[in-house]
């Protein structure tokens, strides 16, 4: 016979006297069990009649819960927040969830990168761990899913900055208590490459083999060290008394109305563009784009990735040289500025409107031919000095 409203008690002890706090109940009128505990901080008693997100229907699930609450208590892992908050979800449902939210909030580029992580990698890495929630994600797990990623350095630490982004939105929907830990960077083992750059005197040659009706584009991003797809997006109206707004991007082949940053950037006309923009201007295309492709089929003639790329290596075969666009233009120029014209760190920062002094300071890495010329000249100043004494 089953009672109709019945607690049952069964609290063990803790080393020192402590009791852990706990019973089963049943609601007839519900026809189901749950855990009456006691919580100090509200000083309150919770009865909690759900487990893993379905309603308690027999006496030994009730039972179940209970030892599992107790034992996390005596293991001092116990968080209430665990049982009783309505959030607190299986992994993949809300994998599934997380994903449909950020569709309109993030870039096109960006969520299809996510969609990729999380159909290859993430997703199926948990689906094979049913057993756990959202809070079992915890450092031990995160380093065995990084384990389980075979992918190239960079790549695997960018699987886990996408899950990292997720934690995080559970977090801030109280989905979970606090974030977890994550690997530290050096776990990832991954190796600084030099950046590769060209002089200027080869950047230019290679500029000097693009057609002259695709020119402009190319010294606006040599000139101005901005991304290819921003001076892609850049219309006619963001240039105004010999400044540049940049306000746009394409992400994913779509026009976006923000940059990958998110931040505008004032950038005014370098001296040595002016021309240029003579050569734009005499296309007569109307398009509300800055840089139109004569050669387009697109109704508005703006560029394509693509199609400056494509432009791009032809020229640099017939020059001779082998670098890609983002290389050979905004890394060189960059580059140039510090190790050929003499900029400091800082004075390149503004220049570029780099945010943080680090984005620019790879670029002080000079070449091997410059620091050569340095040794030779603090020896040169050491022979010097011993020879006035």
């Amino acid at each position: 016979m089953t009672p109709s409203r019945q607690t049952y008690n069964d609290t063990p002890r803790l080393k020192g006297g402590e009791c852990v706090s706990g019973s089963i109940g049943y609601r007839k009128d519900r026809a189901s069990w749950y855990v009456a505990w006691y919580d100090k901080k509200s000083k309150k008693t919770l009865k909690i009649g759900a487990y893993k997100g379905e309603t308690i229907k027999t006496k030994r699930v009730a039972m179940k819960l209970l030892a599992t609450m107790q034992a996390a208590v005596e293991n001092g892992t116990f968080v209430l927040e665990r049982y009783t908050h309505r959030g607190f979800s299986d992994v993949v449902p809300f994998i599934d969830h997380w994903m449909e939210s950020i569709k309109k909030t993030v870039s096109p580029a960006t969520y299809k990168g996510y969609q990729s992580y999380v159909k290859n990698h993430i997703l199926p890495y948990f689906e094979a761990r049913k057993d756990l929630m959202l809070y079992d994600i915890q450092l031990d797990i995160l380093t065995d899913f990084m384990n389980h990623i075979d992918l190239a350095p960079k790549t695997k630490m960018n699987v886990m900055a996408c899950l990292h982004v997720m934690m995080d939105y559970a977090k801030r929907s109280r989905r979970i208590v606090e974030m977890p830990s994550f690997p530290r960077k050096s776990a990832y083992q991954i190796t600084d490459r030099p950046i590769r750059w060209l002089p200027e005197s080869r950047q230019i040659n290679v500029l000097n083999q693009i057609p002259e009706i695709h020119q402009p584009i190319f010294w606006f991003l040599k000139y101005h060290m901005r991304r290819p797809a921003e001076a892609i997006a850049l219309q006619k109206q963001d240039y105004q008394d010999g400044v540049f707004t940049i306000c746009r991007s394409i992400s994913n082949k779509k026009l976006t109305e923000k940059t990958k940053t998110g931040d505008i950037h004032t950038i005014p006309c370098h001296p040595d563009f002016e021309r240029f923009i003579e050569i734009e201007r005499k296309k007569q295309i109307l398009s509300p784009y800055f840089f139109c492709c004569p050669t387009s089929r697109r109704r508005s003639k703006r560029y394509t990735n693509k199609t400056l790329n494509w432009i791009w290596r032809d020229a640099c075969k017939a020059a001779g040289e082998d670098i890609d666009l983002y290389s050979g233009l905004k890394h060189s120029s960059c580059s140039q500025y510090v190790n050929e014209k003499g900029l400091s760190e800082s004075e390149l920062q503004i220049i570029t409107d780099h945010a943080r002094i680090d984005s620019v300071r790879r670029y002080a890495k000079t070449e091997v031919k410059r620091k050569r010329e340095l040794m030779m000249k603090n020896i040169f100043e050491m022979d010097q000095a011993k020879n006035e004494k």
